[in-house]
């Protein structure tokens, strides 16, 4: 008999769960809770697969390899399809859309069983007007704000049932705010010391490290030496994670400046959703990967991550320079109401500059601005379109007519820009180091979730990897795919028997059908589910059966190796809170 890492009636404990690694004798109906028989299995290695079975007992994988003598409570035949470890997104903004709907139901249909949030804004630390901004600045999702710190937030999410995993970063956006608000300045030594005391006090809550997002007002007024300190701050045990402060014109500077943290903190660093924005731009990807090769041979832990589409999406906050924004949305507002202002605006807006990230001239027109989210019920008519067709409409400037739509909306309003090249796509897929995100909510087509249009990778981006890219263009192996999507990022995260299909592991498991695996979700029609995954486990329970929800809600808070044990206010509440 085949059994792939297993020691001959060996007992290995895994705190705080001791886990019995099974011999070929041991065929009690007792020893599992369920198999899944004569499946592809990919462990997660990105070795090749092999035919076997997979033992789950409560919350973890017993055994893998042939266990034809064994018997469970449930079996689940999946011959001819494959079996992974569940999908890991390392770019989630399901922080919102859990609190709607814990089902998960847009990345539990693509095999996702772990969310990881945090792209520089964080859903704690709060202060008692950051919880008022938060509240203010909702839209279509309505929730109140029961939790202070990161690790509150988490705990509270758990409680209330999810059915995926969750772990978060802590934002350095967000202890910026908390500190010094929306100014752009720089910070005092005392203010910096608190702002490095949040990190740490996150990283004992679980974080995962901190993350920035450096094209954004606050984020942007942040110096690198701020940087560096904050990530001293997660240091031993997390990474620096960065939007970086350019992807477009400025892209080898920024990649230099996530660099140069990386070397003076001494944390491993990861690009958020790399890509070279605006067709000026795509030659300059090759340069970046040159750099990052670079780096890694010389020693440092560079890694990043993509979504596989050429549109990103955000808002039209990075369509306008960052002093424009300085102080929050309201002070933004005001000034676009200023004629002088609007004018220095307008022309910012189409002019060329390195100095800040100009999204809309990235884009290259009007045409390739598609407005996808309001806040506004008198505002939803326009979604959908896009920048120049509203403009037509109103017989105004697209610059003009973005102004007053933030102005409108009471809030930077959503849209997708069509930024990126398809070849450069594809070529960063192929890189061993990229693992893959959404950049998107967990979302379903239903409730408040249709009030606005997502970028359809919120539904598609994992499917289309596995469909598009490996099945139908071969562009990698669909064994390397999966290591990229469970045990890099695992890796990367030092998660805990997280990311493989090893006995003692956590039972997060998808079962799919590489033949049938396919994405659907649109620009023009983006609440649609991908197909093709059969089953899901997370933590040893089903929460898609034949492609169905089955309504379960096992998830758990995945917390980082500097965790000290749950939130700092709140107590962990045992099995289904965390870990």
């Amino acid at each position: 008999m085949r059994f792939r890492g297993m020691m001959n009636v060996a007992l290995v404990i895994f705190h705080p769960i001791p886990i019995l690694l099974l011999s070929a004798t041991m065929t009690t109906a007792s020893a599992f809770d369920i198999i899944l028989r004569h499946g592809n299995i990919y462990d997660g290695s990105g070795g090749p697969p092999f035919v076997g079975d997979v033992g789950i007992s409560n919350d973890v994988v017993l055994a893998v390899g042939d266990l034809r003598g064994a018997r469970a409570r449930a079996e689940i035949d999946c011959a001819g399809l494959a079996v992974a470890p569940g999908f890991i997104n390392m770019l989630s903004w399901a922080n919102e859309s859990l609190l709607e709907d814990g089902r998960s139901q847009s990345d539990i249909r693509q095999g996702v069983t772990l969310e990881i949030m945090g792209e520089g804004e964080s859903m704690g630390p709060l202060t008692p007007q950051m919880k008022k901004d938060l509240v203010a600045q909702q839209a279509d999702v309505r929730y109140d704000v029961k939790w202070t710190t990161l690790g509150e937030y988490l705990d509270y999410l758990v409680k209330r049932g999810v059915s995926c995993n969750v772990a978060s970063f802590i934002g350095a956006t967000t202890v910026r705010i908390h500190e010094l608000g929306y100014a752009d300045r720089v910070p005092t030594e005392a203010e910096l010391k608190r702002m490095q005391d949040l990190v740490r006090q996150a990283m004992g809550e679980g974080a995962l490290g901190v993350a920035s997002s450096l094209i954004y007002a606050p984020a942007f007024y942040a110096k690198t030496d701020e940087l560096i300190a904050l990530a001293k701050a997660a240091a031993p045990h997390g990474i620096y994670i960065s939007h970086l402060r350019s992807e477009g014109n400025s892209f080898l500077e920024a990649a230099d400046e996530l660099l140069q943290i990386a070397r003076e903190s001494r944390v491993p660093a990861q690009i958020y959703h790399l890509k070279a924005a605006g067709e000026a731009n795509w030659p300059k990807l090759d340069a970046v990967i040159a750099k990052i090769e670079a780096a890694r041979a010389e020693g440092l832990r560079i890694t990043a991550d993509m979504y596989t589409y050429s549109a990103a999406a955000t808002g039209l906050d990075a369509a306008m320079p960052p002093w424009v924004q300085e102080g929050g949305y309201a002070a933004w507002a005001q000034r676009l109401r200023d004629p002088a202002i609007r004018h220095r605006v307008r022309i910012e807006m189409s002019t060329q500059t390195n100095g800040w990230e100009n999204l809309y001239l990235a884009a290259g027109s009007a045409e390739k601005v598609l407005l996808v989210g309001f806040k506004n019920p008198k505002l939803k008519s326009l979604t959908g379109k896009t920048l120049a067709a509203v403009a037509r409409l109103r017989g105004k400037s697209p610059e003009d007519t973005a102004m007053d739509l933030v102005i409108e909306d009471g809030s930077r309003v959503s849209v997708v820009y069509f930024l990126m090249s398809e070849e450069n796509v594809r070529k960063q897929i192929k890189l061993p180091w990229v693992s893959f995100d959404s950049d998107a909510p967990s979302l379903a087509p239903r409730g408040a979730f249709l009030k606005s249009n997502p970028h359809p990778r919120a539904y598609g981006n994992f499917a289309r990897l596995l469909g598009r890219y490996v099945r139908d263009e071969k562009i990698i192996p669909l064994a390397e795919a999966v290591r990229r999507l469970t045990s890099l990022p695992a890796e990367t995260l030092r998660l805990d028997r997280r990311g493989a299909l090893k006995p003692g592991y956590f039972a997060d498991v998808v079962v799919f059908d590489p033949a049938r695996i396919q994405d659907h979700a649109t620009f023009d029609k983006p609440h649609q589910y991908s197909t093709g995954v059969v089953h899901v486990f997370v933590n040893g329970r089903q929460v898609l059966k034949n492609g169905e929800h089955t309504g379960a809600k096992p998830g758990r808070v995945v917390r980082g190796p500097g965790s000290k044990g749950g939130s700092t206010r709140a107590s962990r509440a045992g099995g289904e809170m965390g870990e």
